[in-house]
């Protein structure tokens, strides 16, 4: 793949800022647009940062007219669940309708491959379980749905306009750089993997568990967690596959291997050497026993391996972060 200008929207959040430091490594030239809504100005390594909202028509017309970008990598969605049950709007038109205006300046410029990040959300509750692409899409809430009329739209847009893309259904992002130069920093914070080590950090009491009798070995709930270094180079691999020509497709992106949430607060005492409190809550509604990825169809077609796979790698390196 030639030297590429990847526009990366949402490129100073959490998993977006993986993604800008990843590219620079790769040489390729990067444009950030980011509202700092919930990015963070200091996230961002390389690159220009543009601090802007996709919902601006005008300011995306300026900026698809300055650059010649090749791709265009989406990180800009709003992620809770919770959230998006009691206000579908905020999801309805930050996910769906900016997402449609972003993709509608990629068309009136002629760029034509788009990275979408997409969640295993799309499934709803589990059919089976590993979950391959095959399982069908029926999402149980407002963020699930608006990630799938995405997915369903860039099919469309495909067929119509000729826009190829990529969208890759995340189960659990986790962990942090290796060298602690970024890491995960919600307001408010609600992943497993950072809360278990604010509590091992002290800095909040305990970590509440939702269940602990589920059909699991140990009763909490089993999820595919996978570091977020992996995410990034599954987006990069992703790039490559478009510049290659591939066509529109949508791939899972996951170890393969579960972990409960009793493994992870296990694994946050063995690695951080503290103790951590736990207290046991109702469950939750919509929490399936068991969600873990079938991930088979991203090694072969993009040729993407996880090299930060072990529960262990990915909460040392989150706790480096941490600890900073």
């Amino acid at each position: 793949m030639q030297t590429p200008h990847i526009l990366v929207v949402g490129g100073a959040g959490y998993i977006g800022s993986h993604m800008v430091w990843l590219l620079g490594q790769r040489g390729a030239q990067v444009t950030v647009l980011d509202n700092l809504s919930t990015g963070h100005r200091d996230a961002v390594l390389c690159g220009r940062l543009v601090e802007g909202d996709m919902a601006d028509a005008a300011l995306l017309d300026r900026l698809f007219a300055q650059h010649r970008f090749d791709a265009v990598m989406h990180f800009a969605s709003c992620i809770q669940v919770g959230e998006s049950v009691s206000d579908p709007a905020k999801y309805y038109v930050n996910n769906v309708g900016n997402t449609l205006t972003l993709l509608g300046a990629m068309r009136e410029h002629g760029v034509r491959q788009f990275v979408f990040s997409s969640t295993a959300a799309v499934f709803g509750e589990p059919l089976y379980s590993p979950i391959d692409e095959q399982h069908p899409r029926a999402p149980i809430n407002p963020y699930g749905r608006t990630k799938w009329m995405i997915e369903q739209a860039l099919d469309d847009y495909g067929h119509a306009y000729g826009l190829r893309s990529v969208s890759l259904r995340y189960f659990n992002a986790a962990g942090a750089h290796p060298d602690g130069l970024l890491g995960e920093r919600h307001e408010p914070e609600t992943h497993l993997v950072p809360l278990v080590l604010q509590a091992a950090a002290g800095r909040r009491p305990h970590v509440t568990v939702f269940g602990c009798d589920y059909d699991t070995p140990d009763g909490t709930c089993v999820r595919d967690y996978i570091h977020v270094m992996d995410l990034a180079e599954a987006h990069w691999q992703a790039l490559r596959y478009l510049s290659e020509g591939g066509a529109t497709r949508a791939f899972n992106l996951g170890n393969g291997d579960g972990y409960s949430v009793q493994q992870v607060v296990d694994a946050v005492r063995a690695v951080t050497g503290r103790p951590v409190a736990v207290q046991v809550g109702p469950r939750r509604a919509g929490d399936p026993a068991r969600l873990v990825a079938n991930a088979a169809l991203a090694r072969e077609v993009l040729r993407w391996r996880p090299r930060h796979a072990s529960l262990e790698a990915i909460v040392r390196d989150a706790w480096r972060w941490e600890s900073r």
